[in-house]
């Protein structure tokens, strides 16, 4: 079963402490959900921080990756998979389209696997099939879907929410907005950039310009649009106007472009 033009968009976990720009994005998807296919992927970065610290345990990044312990990684998808999922969910009812909640370990969306052991309980996906989404889909139902996946042997990982929303595009063959803090990706001088493509990147991350948490999310997006042979925008949430004119065709945000060999 195939669904036209889906749309896979990346919700920043910051993102659901901001009611007013959360509401927005919400009318938003409600307009979009009633023109296309719309998934929700969202992490919650914030909202693990605020759970672990309560808990008096410490977190780690290695290269904007959480490490995520054994001892931890029930809190964490506690944190995504039911609190900040669900919470969606609910926002969802709240302007009239019917969303599921799933995580990367439902159904046929995803495999899963350690990434690296210094990270611990920490996730690499790969897409398995898209029977679940596009029967979702199909029904007029939005996934809403968090980025805690499961290994061969049942062990949740905790998998980064914008690799997480590359799976669920290349699962779908749809176009992908990654939705971050900062109006896109920032140059030297806090200038936004309106095009980035492989070559540029690579640059921009060798001289510590794209650093951490973006440059999960720029890699992200330039594997995307390699493989799927589209360009990927990475914009920001808080304007939510600017949003609207993205999808009206608009230049809003940072094009990473397909690498052309």
């Amino acid at each position: 079963m195939s669904v036209v033009n889906p749309l896979v968009i990346k919700i920043g976990g910051a993102l659901l402490d901001s009611s007013a720009e959360l509401d927005g994005l919400f009318q938003l998807v409600s307009k979009l959900q009633k023109q296309r296919a719309v998934v929700l992927v969202h992490g919650g970065g914030k909202l693990v921080d605020e759970w672990l610290h309560a808990l008096g345990k410490t977190t780690t990044k290695i290269n904007g990756l959480r490490v995520t312990p054994e001892d931890q990684i029930e809190y964490v998808s506690g944190a995504l998979a039911g609190t900040a999922n669900k919470k969606l969910v609910g926002i969802a009812a709240k302007y009239h389209f019917n969303a599921v909640g799933l995580s990367l370990a439902d159904g046929d969306i995803a495999i899963c696997q350690q990434l690296d052991p210094a990270l611990q309980c920490v996730g690499r996906a790969s897409p398995k099939g898209n029977r679940l989404l596009s029967t979702l889909l199909a029904a007029g139902f939005v996934p809403v879907i968090s980025s805690i996946g499961a290994d061969s042997h049942g062990q949740l990982l905790n998998v980064n929410a914008d690799q997480a929303a590359v799976v669920v595009a290349q699962a779908l063959s749809a176009q992908m907005l990654l939705l971050s803090d900062v109006p896109g990706v920032l140059d030297r001088q806090k200038q936004l950039i309106a095009e980035l493509d492989q070559a540029a990147i690579h640059q921009l991350i060798a001289e510590g310009v794209i650093k951490d948490g973006m440059q999960v999310k720029v890699e992200a997006a330039l594997d995307t649009a390699n493989l799927l042979g589209q360009e990927v925008i990475i914009a920001g949430w808080r304007d939510i106007q600017a949003l609207h004119a993205l999808l009206d065709g608009e230049q809003v945000g940072t094009r990473i472009v397909p690498t052309r060999f």
